[in-house]
């Protein structure tokens, strides 16, 4: 797993995306607060800037030295909108040798004006990439038909045992993180749907409850446009 990541996009957008990532593959819980300026964990930083500075850059190294709170790590995420070449040189030693379980993350609106430098430091995480990492399971929810769709939430809420009922639950909740994935991509357009899975994962984290009525909901409320 690398240590450095750069999105390209909009600020609110790049921190949706890598809110998701974190949670999904650093095992973070994140939770953004009412008034949106923190993440609703120590370890999960999140700084935001209309302008990058080279003291910005500086006052990053000092989050980046301090150790996580709660466990071995953390990670940080820096979102601009406009920086000088002076600000990415001043982060290219953070960017490459950070310490040992701490992962960064940069959102900028246009990758092509990184310098090389810079770029060669960190590893794009995108959409697409987003997308492409989503279960094959999730993938086949989305693009089906409603019929199939139901088919498949009856199919994962019935189970003979209960390794067969962890297994599906598992399944039903990469079905979830898969649409709540490919949805984040446009918050604005899919505010509704991802509002909605967020009200759902209530149900998916409470073992004795059915995975059907969470799936049958998506069944319906999920568009299949939506990669």
């Amino acid at each position: 797993m690398h240590h450095a990541y750069v999105i390209e996009g909009e600020i609110e957008q790049g921190i949706e995306h890598a809110l998701m990532w974190i949670k999904e593959k650093l095992g973070l819980h994140t939770h953004m607060s009412p008034d949106g300026s923190g993440a609703g964990n120590p370890d999960v930083i999140i700084l935001r800037h209309d302008f990058f500075s080279v003291d910005d850059a500086r006052r990053v190294q000092e989050y980046v030295m301090q150790a996580p709170l709660k466990g071995d790590r953390k990670a940080i995420i820096i979102a601009v909108s406009q920086l000088l070449h002076q600000s990415q040189n001043a982060l290219l030693k953070t960017f490459e040798e950070p310490p040992e379980g701490t992962f960064l993350f940069f959102i900028a609106p246009n990758v092509a004006g990184l310098l090389p430098t810079f770029r060669s430091r960190v590893q794009a995480l995108s959409k697409t990439t987003l997308v492409e990492e989503m279960s094959p399971l999730a993938r086949d929810f989305i693009q089906a038909v409603p019929e199939k769709r139901s088919a498949l939430a009856k199919k994962l809420s019935t189970s003979r045992s209960d390794e067969e009922r962890r297994r599906n639950r598992t399944e039903a909740v990469a079905i979830v993180n898969g649409i709540e994935r490919a949805a984040a991509g446009d918050i604005a357009r899919h505010a509704a749907l991802l509002r909605d899975i967020q009200r759902l994962r209530v149900y998916l984290n409470d073992a004795s409850a059915p995975v059907k009525l969470v799936l049958e909901h998506l069944a319906i409320v999920t568009p299949r446009n939506l990669i």
